[in-house]
């Protein structure tokens, strides 16, 4: 298909999506109300329907005295249930798909439930979206003349009784229509090896001699590919490869700690990073402004959304809130409701709203991925800018982390001890520690109290970790590729243990 005539058709595509992006821009709390009486209309006769009787509910204020919150381990059995067969017992329409996700590297694996209806209605048009909104702020784009590498994750048959789990990614290149694949590289015969090893090389076979014009993927593991990449072609810039490469499209993780060695390796200023915020649950966010690091919330997708203030979470004066009363600047649990039938599900992420008009946020962490052993309330944002900082005063580079306390005992006081893989390690260790210790102490007001004269905490402990640890942690857990993410921050010791017994 020609390029103009490609442009044309995303280009009235666009105009006709953004009228109704306008729509929940001037009325988002309507868009949601309305949202949230569709979802319970729809599944009034399910099981759940049936049990928090849903045909008699009119108000938000019933739905939410009505309708427990629960996380994945709250409806696992209904998700298994599923997976073995039954249907209507969350949503309607028979459940086929199954998202494996673990979130992090612990080794019980989540089933997430992936309707018809969320994968048309909210990730197919979230992908839809993302692409209007980059040709919207770049009209000169030539993202069509070309392809685009997408890095997914692998899929398999459930055996007994063929319902399909796999990472989101793989369930998503493998229900495209058929022409996607024409404009998207490598094949999907490859995109859905099992073996990441095998796949990786099959990858940069497959896409070394493409016109590569876009990458989409997770920061981490797209980084292993495309150094991968210039190792095979022996060059120093992605742009010597692919010299009509305009735009990152990435999500899965935080960028901080890889936007340096991104841009290494793709020296313009001019070229784009798309941040995008979906997970197996759903697609949530999408940064709809170029050089932004805000997320324009997307309110209908077929998700209504409530929150936990981070202050009152897990506590007994815990408040759930919906949209319409979140404030800038403070800290939530993330609860949504689906079309793919998960009502008041915890998702286990949190976010900061940047603005209230329109909804705009910033991913800040892991309910369960944080250290609030002393009172310091540090959370993965936290870690992210200081590091971020630091490694810019000290010329670093880092290929991944994670941070456990090291636990009071006696009259020794706690403290935080991190394990780090640089790219590109700092000149002094020592400097580096003192450096991030008081950028902590700037971005994190509790944490500055307990480190005040080193009242509760003492200084940071870092260990530097061997090259390529992380991955073979990674490796070792089968977690390989796909969206599996090191575990950044966390109350207790046992990754941080494992870890520390492979870094030799």
């Amino acid at each position: 298909m020609p390029i103009p005539l490609v442009n044309s058709i995303a280009s009235w595509f666009l105009k006709k999506r953004f009228h109704q992006i306008d729509l929940f821009l001037k009325y988002p709390n309507e868009v949601q109300q309305e949202l949230l009486f569709n979802l319970i209309d729809t599944a009034r006769g399910t099981e759940i329907g049936k049990q928090y009787e849903f045909s008699s509910i009119k108000t938000y204020k019933e739905f939410a005295n009505r309708v427990p919150i629960k996380n994945y381990e709250g409806y696992q059995d209904l998700f298994e249930r599923s997976r073995l067969g039954e249907h209507n017992i969350f949503w309607p329409s028979p459940i086929k798909w199954f998202a494996k996700s673990s979130g992090t590297t612990s080794a019980k694996s989540k089933f997430i439930p992936v309707s018809q209806d969320s994968l048309e209605n909210c990730h197919y048009a979230a992908s839809k979206d993302l692409l209007c909104m980059y040709l919207n702020n770049n009209e000169d784009s030539q993202l069509f003349t070309g392809k685009g590498l997408r890095l997914g994750g692998s899929k398999e048959l459930y055996k007994e009784n063929g319902t399909v789990y796999g990472d989101l990614s793989a369930i998503l290149i493998d229900n495209m229509p058929f022409w996607a694949e024409f404009s998207s590289t490598p094949s999907n015969k490859v995109s859905l090896m099992s073996d990441w090893e095998t796949k990786m090389a099959a990858i940069v076979n497959e896409t070394i001699n493409e016109n590569v014009t876009s990458l989409a993927g997770v920061p981490s593991w797209m980084l292993v590919l495309l150094n991968n990449v210039l190792d095979k072609s022996e060059k120093n810039s992605l742009f010597d490869i692919w010299p009509n490469l305009e735009v990152y499209f990435h999500g899965g993780v935080s960028f901080n700690p890889y936007k340096q060695q991104y841009k290494n390796i793709l020296p313009k200023k001019d070229f784009k990073y798309y941040e995008i915020y979906n997970a197996s649950e759903g697609f949530f966010a999408i940064q709809d402004l170029n050089y932004s690091s805000e997320l324009l919330l997307m309110l209908d997708y077929g998700i209504f959304y409530e929150f936990i203030p981070m202050d009152t979470h897990g506590k007994a004066n815990e408040r759930i809130i919906p949209l319409s009363e979140v404030e800038k600047g403070k800290n939530y649990a993330v609860i949504i409701t689906t079309n793919a039938g998960l009502w008041r599900y915890k998702i286990g992420d949190t976010v900061r709203f940047t603005s209230v008009s329109p909804y705009r946020i910033k991913v800040s962490g892991r309910t369960k991925h944080h250290i609030n052993v002393f009172g310091e309330e540090l959370i993965i944002e936290n870690a992210e800018d200081a590091l971020k900082k630091v490694c810019k005063k000290t010329s670093c580079e880092i290929v991944d982390y994670t941070a456990a306390p090291i636990f009071m005992e006696g009259k020794e006081k706690g403290a935080h001890e991190w394990l780090i893989e640089f790219k590109t390690p700092p000149k002094d260790i020592n400097y580096f520690n003192e450096l991030f210790d008081n950028a902590l102490k700037s971005l994190n007001s509790d944490y500055e109290a307990k480190r005040y004269n080193n009242m509760t905490l003492n200084k940071p402990k870092i260990n530097i970790a061997r090259e390529k640890l992380f991955y073979d942690w990674l490796k070792e857990n089968n977690k390989l590729g796909g969206q599996h993410k090191v575990p950044r921050l966390s109350n207790t010791r046992n990754y941080m243990e494992e870890l520390l017994k492979l870094n030799f």
